[in-house]
């Protein structure tokens, strides 16, 4: 690659990282109000509340981990830090919450502080394509719907490689296009494009492509699964206006129409950021690409592999 390449290169990725900081400082406040402090999907069982749903994914993939009390843990891309509260206290380890946006992070301290776990856990803001850490220092890495924002998976599953200790694992759910993604259909490229818009991505990969960015890193593939294969609840039910719960509310009409009419307002008194109605469109659109893709099949929310770096380079 020539010189004037990587400049080209450089700069669409600094491009990229502001997107996504942006993006991320005005919409934490809207997934704190729809989501919780953990944002992510989940599968459900049935009479399984979402809240209870994304508690034992959580707790699924610290068990994956096989995390041990007193272990140092990373976080990448850990937002508010809601997985990262539970699964330390689950796990009685330490976790450090990797996060390249200030105001996320500012919340996210604040919460340690209240849940107690500020003494055990803590936030560096970098970002996750290039970590502050030493060779070898974690114990275990983990990430949650975080490295699909990653410009180059083989980049980012490189430095994780390079800060976990060998013979230790990293596990994630990732999201991806399904091999049912045909990018030849016009319908699966629309539904594509808008929960990329709609949620600062990037281009998503496929599952194949992430596998092969793992392997490309140096990792062994101890375990790969779609989650959202046998989940005896869609994950994106949530996400559907048509079905009316108290915990999804405000993705249905009226919750939809409420919400946008709040921000309107409270933009308009200058106490939500400037931005903030564009951002609720976006989210709406995001939704809706989220619901057709996970109905056909065509993406998942929740593509899990749990990894391991040899014991020695060689392995």
């Amino acid at each position: 690659m020539g010189t004037e390449q990587q400049l080209i290169v450089v700069k669409s990725y600094n491009r990229e990282k502001e997107t996504v900081n942006k993006y991320y400082d005005l919409v934490t406040s809207f997934y704190e109000y729809g989501w919780g402090e953990s944002f992510h999907f989940a599968p459900r069982w049935k009479g399984e509340s979402l809240r209870e749903g994304i508690k034992r994914h959580e707790h699924f993939l610290a068990l994956q981990l096989a995390l041990k009390p007193g272990q140092k843990v990373l976080d990448v891309g850990c937002g508010i830090g809601g997985p990262l509260r539970e699964i330390a206290r689950f796990s009685l380890t330490s976790v450090t919450g990797l996060n390249n946006n200030e105001y996320q992070i500012s919340r996210g301290k604040e919460l340690n502080r209240i849940a107690g776990v500020d003494k055990t856990c803590d936030f560096v803001k970098a970002d996750f394509m290039k970590m502050p850490f030493s060779d070898n220092k974690f114990d275990a890495v983990y990430a949650i719907e975080a490295t699909c924002h990653a410009p180059d998976a083989h980049g980012c599953y490189k430095e994780i490689y390079r800060v976990l200790k060998p013979g230790q694992s990293f596990a994630a759910y990732e999201w991806c296009m399904t091999d049912a993604y045909d990018p030849q259909n016009k319908e699966h490229q629309h539904i594509k494009a808008e929960i990329e818009i709609g949620n600062g991505l990037p281009d998503i990969r496929t599952t194949k492509q992430c596998l092969e960015a793992l392997k490309q890193a140096g990792f062994e593939i101890i375990m790969e699964k779609d989650m959202a294969q046998d989940s005896p609840i869609p994950w994106f039910l949530s996400l559907d206006p048509n079905h009316y719960s108290l915990s999804n509310f405000r993705v249905t009409g009226i919750g939809r129409l409420i919400t946008r009419n709040l921000v309107k307002f409270l933009e308009y008194v200058k106490i939500a950021p400037q931005g903030s109605q564009r951002v609720q469109k976006f989210l709406e659109q995001a939704a809706d690409g989220l619901l057709e893709g996970g109905r056909k099949e065509i993406f998942t929310a929740m593509y899990f592999f749990l990894a391991r770096k040899p014991e020695t380079e060689n392995q």
